[in-house]
């Protein structure tokens, strides 16, 4: 990576570093790292990465035209196969790269946290795969809704424990996550998830999730020649959106859109402290969580609201700084969709194209099937499938049931 991709870790008012001075000799230690290893490659470590994400993860990852998705929507519409990434998520690219980062600076130890599971699950593999002890934080609420991932994160080795303060989702993990990493800094690496956290988080997170770009790029120039007139991922903290756009943010032809978890509804309930939603992007306001400036659901006072969506991997009070700034300077499109739709979506590309998104995933998807005409988005159309559905099968039975979906199948099997 060139010298232009360095950064102070500020992005327009966002970014920075907020954290406890106790934290700041593990954060420059650690940026240190990043701009020695990550940028300039020294001790051939990117080399190293890139050979273990393609010998162990399985990249590249494929771009698939969706033949009955581009007949039903009158685009031609390409999956960018992340799903089929060792692990069932685009999580492996960052887990795997930050674990190495770890052992290369001499850590022996791994924590993270995870809310729907497949970050906890990515990191359980690349410690396992690198042979060091891992433990993971995962809200009590995501721990009942995640069963699968917890038992996949146990079998790989890894310790999980359960958060049970405040609504037990991923906002409580992460803060359980840091205060671990507080205690422990000297021998322990924190493998953050998602492009969020003060610098350089954001930006190696992004740096290890760009492979999905640059893949991305090449191929569409190969199968289409040229680029595509639109990417779309879904954003909750932003790591598979960052990813994913990383590559086209100077190609002004290239149109971005961000999928938000829309819930049940874009109020808040100031009174309750709650927000029916995770939609940061298109209804927070500038606020710090976890040690960065970014938008953020916050009440009048700047307290952080409880978010929520049907997604645990979208159920996130903020979003990471880079992609805030994006949105702010018109780059990037903020959209949402509701949980209905989600659901909606989940059973659609199951149907149409025999693939079982996770219900991330199913976020980006649904914004084709909302939009009044996806034809305006251009001709060529990528989304990115984050993720596969395994892992949501037993929620997605529970909330079909909840609701009268058009294109569900009948649930009457397990009468």
């Amino acid at each position: 990576m060139s010298e232009s991709t360095r950064t102070d870790g500020k992005f327009g008012p966002y970014g920075g570093q907020y954290v406890p001075e106790a934290l700041m000799p593990a954060i420059e230690e650690l940026t240190d790292a990043y701009e020695r290893y990550v940028l300039e490659n020294e001790d051939g470590f990117m080399d190293e990465f890139r050979q273990r994400i393609r010998d162990f993860g399985g990249r590249p990852t494929p771009l698939q035209r969706a033949d009955n998705l581009s007949e039903r929507y009158g685009v031609e519409v390409y999956l960018k196969r992340e799903d089929l990434l060792h692990g069932g998520a685009h999580k492996l690219n960052n887990a795997l790269g930050q674990c190495l980062l770890a052992k290369y600076m001499g850590k022996e130890r791994i924590v993270a946290e995870t809310g729907a599971g497949q970050h906890g699950t990515a990191t359980a593999m690349a410690a396992a795969h690198l042979g060091m002890p891992c433990e993971v934080y995962m809200g009590r609420r995501d721990v009942n809704r995640q069963r699968p991932n917890v038992f996949r994160m146990r079998i790989n080795g890894a310790e999980v424990n359960p958060v049970d303060t405040g609504r037990g989702t991923l906002k409580e993990a992460i803060s359980e996550t840091m205060r671990d990493w507080a205690t422990t800094v000297e021998n322990t690496h924190y493998v953050i998830g998602s492009v969020v956290g003060p610098h350089p988080f954001p930006v190696m997170v992004r740096d290890f999730h760009r492979i999905i770009a640059e893949e991305t790029k090449r191929q569409s120039v190969e199968q289409t020649g040229g680029l595509p007139d639109a990417v779309v991922a879904c954003a909750g903290g932003g790591s598979n959106t960052m990813g994913i756009f990383s590559e086209f943010v100077e190609a002004e032809s290239v149109g971005l859109y961000a999928v938000e978890a829309g819930g049940s509804s874009l109020s808040v309930d100031e009174e309750e402290g709650v927000a029916p939603n995770s939609a940061s992007l298109s209804t927070g306001s500038e606020g710090v969580l976890h040690g960065a400036r970014t938008r953020v659901l916050q009440d009048r006072d700047g307290q952080i609201m409880e978010s929520h969506s049907v997604s645990s991997g979208l159920d996130y009070a903020g979003v990471g700084p880079e992609l805030a700034n994006l949105v702010d300077t018109g780059r990037v499109q903020a959209v949402n969709v509701d949980d209905d739709a989600a659901l909606e979506a989940f059973h659609r590309l199951s149907q149409d194209e025999g693939i079982i998104p996770a219900l991330e995933t199913a976020h980006a998807l649904a914004y084709l099937e909302e939009h009044e005409d996806p034809t305006a988005l251009g001709e060529t159309v990528v989304v990115n499938v984050s993720g596969r559905g395994d892992k949501d099968l037993e929620a997605a039975i529970e909330e079909t049931e909840r609701r009268d979906l058009p294109n569900a199948p009948s649930m009457g099997v397990f009468e």
